[in-house]
């Protein structure tokens, strides 16, 4: 089974599905820095940069800023 089959139901379904079905839910985006941002994703695009709403910046795990919208560039993100 490829990793875009979805188990059980042989359809097929793509990492771009995946983004798609995620928009509007909460999230959490880790930067290079080590810094994390949480909140609603609003939208994403082609080179992952990414709107969310209701956004909260945690450094160190402790609650330090409060958005109401934010946007982050695709290459502050870290590689997983």
């Amino acid at each position: 089974m490829s990793g875009t089959e979805k188990a059980g139901s042989g359809t097929t379904k793509t990492p771009a599905d995946f983004l798609k079905s995620i928009r509007g839910r909460p999230v959490v985006v880790k930067l290079n820095s080590g810094v994390d941002y949480r909140g609603i994703l609003a939208c994403l695009d082609g080179y992952m940069n990414i709107a969310m709403e209701q956004t909260e910046e945690y450094v160190n795990g402790q609650l330090k800023n409060k958005y109401g919208d934010a946007f982050i560039r695709g290459n502050n993100g870290t590689d997983v």
